[in-house]
């Protein structure tokens, strides 16, 4: 969940999660992204994965645009920055002040997992080194020029050139829509924090993203994998069982498998069989489970201790080292166990794509399926819509009058 506090640890939080993603901001430019993340996640609710998001698109924006020297944009950015800080009174003379990395925090969920662990040294490491670099004044000597974007050079015409680009580079149109989207996010959050006199993104047009059907498993592909997934539970020790569970609570709930890493034990309900989820933007969701998810979730429970160390906390799936279980650790085991059953390759989001479509083919009610996916909006729902030929031919069947 989102936790209220500075523009600095709101730019902390939102560090690249992988090497994918690490675009290195000019050094003048961290109070303006740190800003900008604040108001993303604090003021707008947005959250983290979006966000980080969001700000690795203005990144790339930036580093499009023409670079400054000197300091007199690093201080309209550190009065933005300041003002991004709602629960903060201002205090003018903290600018001047060196910054001090924060203490990291072990996170509740899923913000840090074993695989994430050795980033997050990396990470720190980076922090420390943004710090010493915003330090642009040295008690007794001068102020040291910070290089910075020039942000009076971003108009429509750097906007529609960036984007442009975007598209030769041979991005996918949904990732130039949610690029087009920060931009134009940031372009008015500027235009409001007055660093730019007008909001040149305005006019600025996006492709619409592709309404590409999810790619999802027949009923009886998913039957093959879970049974597949239990039989090596069955043969194997605390690993396997654990993998077990996490494939029948995707399947079941149709949760994120971001939502299934980072359950805790006290988000478990076997006699109710629900779960507590706490999907995006930090809204908690209860999800059912069926019996045979149920089963393999107590059949997890009596042989986590296996895994459990100093560091495991409440966390409801262990790695081998007793840390939460990572999201990538679980993509892996889907397509091993995909791949042993004999069925398409599939990630774990097409585990939930499928139980959408399944409940919807069984006759659920669109807005159920909307409330268990923990969807903000019914339009996203409608994706899993799509009718197979034999049950749009059984229901003509039933319906027609001459049919």
């Amino acid at each position: 969940m989102v936790a209220h506090g500075s523009g600095s640890a709101a730019r902390d939080r939102l560090r690249p999660a992988s090497p994918r993603t690490l675009l290195r901001a000019r050094p003048g430019d961290e109070p303006l992204l740190a800003a900008f993340a604040a108001t993303l996640l604090l003021r707008r609710g947005l959250s983290e994965h979006t966000a980080r998001n969001y700000r690795a698109d203005v990144i790339s924006l930036l580093l499009s645009l023409p670079a400054a020297g000197g300091d007199g944009g690093r201080a309209a950015m550190d009065s933005s920055a300041r003002a991004a800080e709602p629960q903060r009174p201002q205090q003018p003379q903290q600018a001047r002040e060196p910054q001090r990395p924060r203490e990291s925090q072990q996170p509740r969920r899923s913000e840090q997992t074993e695989s994430e662990q050795s980033e997050q040294t990396e990470q720190t490491e980076q922090s420390e080194q943004t710090v010493h670099t915003e330090q642009t004044e040295q008690p007794g000597g001068p102020k040291e020029p910070v290089e910075h974007t020039d942000l009076a050079a971003l108009d429509l015409a750097a906007l529609r050139s960036w984007l442009a680009g975007q598209t030769q580079a041979g991005l996918a149109r949904a990732t130039l829509a949610r690029r087009a989207a920060a931009a134009r996010t940031f372009s008015s959050w500027a235009h409001e924090e007055g660093l730019l006199a007008h909001d040149p993104a305005l006019r600025l047009q996006a492709p619409r993203p592709d309404q590409v059907l999810p790619t999802v498993l027949s009923e009886g592909e998913a039957e093959s994998v879970l049974t597949r997934a239990e039989v090596e539970a069955r043969d194997g020790g605390a690993p396997q069982i654990r993998d077990w569970a996490v494939l029948e609570v995707l399947y079941a709930s149709g949760a994120r498998v971001s939502e299934v890493v980072g359950l805790d034990t006290d988000d478990v309900d076997l006699d109710q069989r629900l779960l507590r989820v706490l999907g995006k933007g930090g809204k908690e969701r209860m999800v059912p489970i069926g019996v045979p998810a149920a089963r393999a979730l107590a059949a997890w429970l009596a042989r986590r201790g296996d895994l459990v160390t100093a560091a495991s906390g409440p966390a409801l799936f262990l790695g081998a080292r007793g840390g939460r279980y990572g999201a990538r650790m679980v993509r892996d085991v889907v397509h091993r166990i995909a791949t042993r059953a004999g069925v398409r390759d599939i990630a774990p989001h097409g585990l939930r794509h499928s139980a959408a479509t399944h409940l919807l083919t069984g006759g659920a009610d669109l807005r159920a399926v909307q409330e268990v996916l923990g969807h903000s909006s019914l339009q996203t729902t409608q994706r899993y819509t799509h009718v197979s030929p034999e049950r749009l031919r059984a229901v003509f069947t039933q319906a027609h009058p001459r049919a």
